[in-house]
């Protein structure tokens, strides 16, 4: 038993009797009241601490009628439990005095704390009698309840035993981090908990060990507690079951796969301890379940005469219990056993929410592929589908146009040569009717023309034609045929030529290239009113050729740019009224535009007219299939 004089002592310690020294003082601090001030090395944090501090552990305690110092200088570098403390203690108000001295001089940039430190260095007096009396009883009751042996650093014994301490305390380490080590490596569950619960029986030396898992069920009327502040409607705590167990001997009878229904109340308070995180420790169930008959019976029966049981907990629902047996014998669980078994079931808690999530994510893969294989099928269904469509739509517009030609050529044709007759054999009303004819029959065979086109274009069966041949030429030449037709609308049409000889050949096809500039000029000369003017610009940038043809019409609705090159679209309906068409030469001219690997922009204001500009790579080499 160890001997404190009055005035002090001085001896090497273990740091966990120091701890329980400093909580004796503290204790004597809140006997003596508001009074009394009560510091630890925990207010160094605020400062910047010297050296030969750094080590050092201290518990004082100053007030009117009681003062203590305790101090401590660890001898390992880390603060371990069973680490050693060079230990003094004292009641010598001069020591005391010169201790927060020394103190305060840390503390001399907050001017406040060093006052404060101050006044009680200068107002300090000696213990009260009784005061220390009282602390002396504190003291004696410690020693009395905890009967260490002498504390000596000198004998082989004392050695030894701090050497057991520290291979048990490294050698749990070692197996917690076998088992992190095992849970980041395996996604395999029963493989974990079994590896586990054996090797920590085996280094507790347990009886037996088992894991004990929590069934929920739903329940229309009942809410359950998952933890302190949250409930969760339609799911209750049921009974559980044992589901796996590890035995040190065959003697021991299994409780594997064993139900309890009659004692194990799933709603009582010790359950909700549990899911708060609270360790039971059970030394024996013959003093702890003295008055449970019904409890003590169970576990009698299944040969349990000390637990250990520590929660497995994630994602704050009690998910089950690490339990650990002692079948025979009583058992004092230590509190570094509690805190291992608790840190093992952290880890398993780990193991099985990593598990969990991993069958959830391979589900929802499968499920997913499942979509994915369902949904590409049904997206390949309808693909083919359109394409049919597709096909069938552009093979009956090329049917109906072929078979439409034929009948259509006679009737152009005959009626020019009606209109070509004497003045004489036919009335001015009837040479009306021809030219009406005529024109209808022209414009019907345009719309057919641009109607067999695009149903070309879209089955992939329309083949580039590509020669070289002049820009300049070609531009002139579109210009001159649509003379007459701009002279008849009073329009005026020009070119602007901005390009000289060294520029001028152009590799692309001749026929298609005309189409496009001849669409997009009568386009402009359509909806330009009298008096106005269409300029071709031509301009070359980069090997691309740049037409642009710019009117200065009624122009277009910036929202309906976009559905200029859809098919059988139009301008709004005052403008489908006043100007004719079907809308296919804009969505011609595009796909032409683009099978000679082009673009095409358009700029337009309304009332203020259009640009229209087009580029195209200006030696085209590659066949369009």
């Amino acid at each position: 038993m160890l001997v404190f004089p009055d005035l002090g002592f001085s001896k090497t310690l273990p740091l966990s009797i120091f701890n329980q020294l400093g909580e004796l003082l503290q204790q004597m601090a809140q006997a003596v009241g508001n009074d009394a001030l009560s510091l630890t090395e925990a207010i160094l944090v605020r400062v910047e601490v010297p050296v030969e501090w750094q080590k050092q552990r201290f518990n004082l305690v100053v007030s009117p009628g009681f003062n203590a110092l305790l101090v401590g200088n660890l001898q390992a570098g880390e603060q371990e439990i069973d680490s050693l403390v060079n230990t003094s203690l004292t009641f010598n108000v001069d020591v005391i005095a010169l201790f927060i001295s020394q103190l305060g001089e840390l503390f001399k940039c907050d001017s406040h704390t060093y006052q404060t430190l101050d006044n009680y260095r200068r107002d300090i007096i000696p213990n009260d009698s009784p005061l220390q009396s009282q602390f002396t009883l504190l003291l004696l009751e410690y020693l009395l309840s905890h009967s260490p042996a002498p504390i000596t650093t000198n004998t082989p014994e004392s050695c030894q035993a701090i050497q057991n301490v520290l291979k048990k305390q490294i050698a749990q380490e070692q197996l917690l981090n076998t088992v992190t080590t095992q849970i980041r490596k395996s996604l395999d569950l029963s493989l974990i908990m079994n590896t586990t619960i054996t090797q920590v029986r085996e280094f507790l030396e347990l009886d037996r060990l088992v894991i004990y898992k929590f069934e929920y069920t739903k329940s229309k009327n009942q809410n359950i507690l998952v933890n302190s502040q949250q409930y969760v409607r339609g799911v209750s705590l049921s009974e559980g079951c044992i589901i796996y167990e590890v035995c040190a001997t065959e003697d021991i009878p299994s409780v594997l796969n064993y139900q309890e229904k009659n004692c194990l109340k799933p709603n009582t308070q010790c359950w909700e301890k549990y899911r708060q995180g609270f360790t039971l420790a059970v030394n024996d169930i013959e003093e702890t379940y003295f008055l449970e008959n019904c409890l003590l019976d169970f576990l009698r029966k299944n040969q349990v005469r000390a637990k250990l049981a520590a929660p497995i907990i994630f994602e704050k629902k009690l998910w089950g219990l690490l339990i650990a047996h002692q079948c025979y014998t009583p058992r004092k669980w230590h509190e570094n056993e509690k805190k291992f078994l608790t840190s093992v079931a952290e880890q398993l808690a780990i193991a099985i929410h990593q598990t969990e999530l991993m069958q959830s994510l391979t589900q929802e893969k499968q499920t997913l592929e499942q979509r994915v294989i369902e949904r590409t099928m049904a997206l390949r269904e309808a693909l083919l589908a359109a394409e049919a469509a597709s096909r069938l739509r552009s093979e009956f517009l090329a049917t109906m146009s072929h078979e439409l030609l034929t009948p259509l050529t006679h009737v152009i044709g005959m009626s020019s040569t009606l209109l070509r007759w004497p003045l004489g054999e036919l009335s001015p009303r009837q040479r009306n009717y021809l030219q009406t004819i005529h024109d209808s029959g022209e414009h019907l065979l345009t719309m057919i023309n641009d109607i067999l086109d695009l149903s070309q274009i879209e089955a992939g069966k329309t083949v580039l034609n590509i020669l070289d041949f002049s820009l300049v030429k070609t531009a002139e030449n579109t210009l001159e045929s649509l003379q007459k037709k701009a002279k008849s609308e009073n329009v005026t049409l020009q070119l602007d030529l901005q390009i000289n000889l060294t520029q001028d050949n152009f590799t692309a096809d001749i026929s298609r290239v005309e189409q496009i500039l001849w669409n997009l000029l009568t386009n402009a000369i359509k909806f330009t009113p009298e008096n106005g003017i269409v300029t071709l610009r031509i301009w070359v940038e980069d090997h691309t050729a740049i037409f642009q043809i710019e009117d200065t019409g009624i122009g277009i609705p910036e929202e309906k740019i976009p559905l200029l090159f859809e098919k059988f679209q139009q301008l709004d309906t005052p403008y489908r009224r006043r100007y004719e068409g079907t809308g296919l030469g804009l969505a011609l001219t595009k796909q032409l535009i683009e099978l000679h690997r082009g673009r095409i922009e358009v700029e337009s204001t309304v009332g203020m007219g259009s640009i229209f500009t087009v580029w195209i790579p200006k030696q085209l080499k590659i066949k369009h299939d």
